[in-house]
């Protein structure tokens, strides 16, 4: 037989991932085996969000595995694709058919990202891991050292970060749009899950939150400690040592524990402060402070006031408010823009960012940068819509990152959320947490050494404690 000039297609894809940022001939000379879509498995990817990203993954590529904690979810996952293989541990499944495996979606609760991501990293595998990408500093950086050492390509599942509207107010502050920037004001109407006291009611099994869904409600009445038969526990925990079942936690709750969760800093931190972050070339704070309402030692707070700040290299010295929750019955949020039109409703703003500098403010009342304004300034606006030449490259994928790592991977080319710009966003968040689990005190960042100058808050850098046999590091990778 002649030999053939082009590569089989798991050659190229080992070649790939082995080599990511190379250079290849493109996909059009590399024959017809390379044209074939790729095998993907999807992490807690039967149910909720992680359905959805399993969802957008077959887009372009084929389905193969999924893994979920929760066989009833799995067999509706298997009626959508029957041909897939179905697991409750991720574990099980690459030893199954690891193989047969190019790329993974990760979609389970925050605090089992990191041993998901790290299982399929180590085996080669391509990671698009939702938001945020862990809920500690020390594994946000493994991860992203792991990723470089095996030269895999990567993504996080904040969609608002493949759109043209980031993009543009990139380019728009690359600019000079709003002069030199002072402040930074991120706000949103998160938390909608259980937080404060509340939550750790929830948490010690003095009462069950309410389902949000007919399908949950059998499961929120089962008793603490018992856990209904359709879900696999210690894998759900994770790397978590052994605790209780609570009711509820899963599928949703969780998002409160400051074990299992990163509260609404972390949920929505990465898609709210994903324009400001970027647009700004903000880095690691400095120093971190916040003052919060409910706050207890199981539970995120109820409301809170996070300001982070910065030394920039062009604007100076500049704060970041975030602000979350309730307080006193009104949602907390920055005060209204002095250039706001009369006629505009701020209170109807539930989400947003205003950027301040010394000559305008961008205003975006939504939890991306899809509406996008100059405040009190369209004439600008419509200047900067119609002069600002697009100079970035946009997305593969507008909407989709898990179609957009599906479409780097092919075409080796680089998703626009990768680890090296997700994993600083990610950690900006958990920055947040900093000061949020010490109201009252100033938090000061070392990024030399990864530290902060307060015993407690460092105490959120790494997990305390692991269940043996989940431990893992990038220099064992």
């Amino acid at each position: 037989m002649k030999p053939t000039l082009f590569p089989n297609r798991r050659a190229f894809l080992r070649g790939t991932a082995a080599t990511a940022g190379g250079i290849f001939f493109p996909n059009l000379l590399l024959g017809q085996e390379a044209a074939k879509k790729l095998n993907v498995a999807g992490i807690g990817g039967a149910g909720g969000k992680g359905a959805s990203d399993v969802g957008i993954a077959a887009e372009g590529a084929n389905i193969v595995a999924i893994c979920d904690i929760d066989s009833n979810r799995l067999k509706d996952a298997q009626k959508k694709y029957p041909d897939a293989k179905m697991f409750t541990s991720f574990m099980e499944m690459f030893e199954t058919m690891g193989d047969k495996i190019d790329m993974c979606t990760v979609s389970t609760p925050d605090h089992a990202h990191y041993p998901a991501a790290m299982e399929a990293i180590k085996r080669g595998k391509h990671v698009c891991v939702q938001k945020p990408l862990v809920n500690r500093i020390w594994e946000a950086n493994q991860l992203h050292e792991a990723a470089k050492k095996k030269g895999v390509k990567t993504n996080m599942g904040n969609q608002g970060h493949t759109g043209e509207q980031i993009r543009q107010l990139k380019e728009w502050m690359n600019a000079g749009v709003v002069g030199n920037v002072k402040e930074i004001h991120v706000w949103t109407n998160r938390p909608i899950w259980p937080q404060g006291n509340a939550a750790k009611d929830i948490y010690t099994g003095k009462t069950a939150p309410k389902p949000r869904r007919k399908e949950e409600s059998n499961e929120v009445a089962e008793a603490v400690g018992q856990a209904p038969a359709h879900v696999n526990w210690q894998q759900w925990l994770a790397q978590v040592p052994d605790h209780p079942y609570i009711p509820g936690l899963h599928p949703f709750a969780w998002r409160g524990h400051r074990e299992f969760g990163a509260g609404a800093m972390g949920d929505m931190g990465c898609h709210i402060m994903d324009g400001p972050f970027w647009a700004c070339e903000l880095g690691e704070p400095y120093q971190i402070e916040a003052e919060v309402g409910e706050l207890t030692d199981v539970s995120w707070p109820a409301w809170s006031h996070v300001i982070c700040s910065f030394k920039h290299a062009k604007y100076g010295d500049i704060k970041l408010h975030w602000y979350e929750g309730m307080k006193d019955g009104k949602p907390m949020k920055p005060e209204r823009p002095a250039k706001l039109e009369a006629d505009r409703d701020f209170d109807k703003m539930k989400g947003g960012f205003l950027i301040v500098g010394d000559e305008d403010s961008i205003l975006n009342p939504g939890d991306y940068c899809e509406a996008l304004e100059v405040v009190g300034n369209r004439p600008k606006l419509a200047k900067f819509f119609k002069e600002t030449p697009k100079t970035l490259e946009r997305s593969l994928a507008p909407g989709k990152p898990q179609l957009e790592l599906v479409m780097a991977i092919e075409q080796n080319k680089t998703a626009g959320s990768n680890f090296d710009y997700s994993v600083p966003l990610t950690k900006l968040c958990l920055f947040g947490n900093f000061g949020i689990t010490n109201p009252g005190k100033v938090i000061r960042w070392d990024s030399a050494t990864q530290t902060t100058d307060n015993e407690d808050a460092n105490k959120l850098i790494k997990r305390a404690a692991v269940r043996q046999g989940w431990e893992y590091s990038a220099a064992d990778i």
